[in-house]
């Protein structure tokens, strides 16, 4: 599997729509695809243009075309898939505080 980056625009209003479309691609993801996708990580990213959300999403995956397939399975949009060349860490991912 190789790794790609998924540029997902503006594709949810609510936090609580983005949970059951994370709901939707963990499901098709784990149990109708797990040979061809893996679902790694996504940073939600607040879309200024109309205040929804949308992610960069990392994935692992067989090819960029199971990609579009599980996204079309779990109603998901794709802006734009990006192969990873290489991987830098400078640090780890931050883990959000606990209030």
């Amino acid at each position: 599997m190789n790794t790609y980056v998924i540029l997902r625009r503006g594709g949810w209003r609510t936090p609580e729509d983005l949970q059951a479309a994370a709901a939707r691609s963990s499901a098709v993801g784990d149990d109708e695809m797990s040979d061809d996708i893996r679902w790694i990580r996504s940073y939600v990213m607040a879309e200024p243009e109309d205040g929804g959300l949308g992610t960069v999403c990392i994935y692992q995956a067989t090819s960029p075309e199971k990609i579009r397939e599980h996204a079309e399975r779990a109603d998901l949009p794709v802006t734009e898939i990006v192969e990873v060349a290489d991987t830098v860490i400078v640090r780890p991912d931050p883990v959000p505080s606990e209030a």
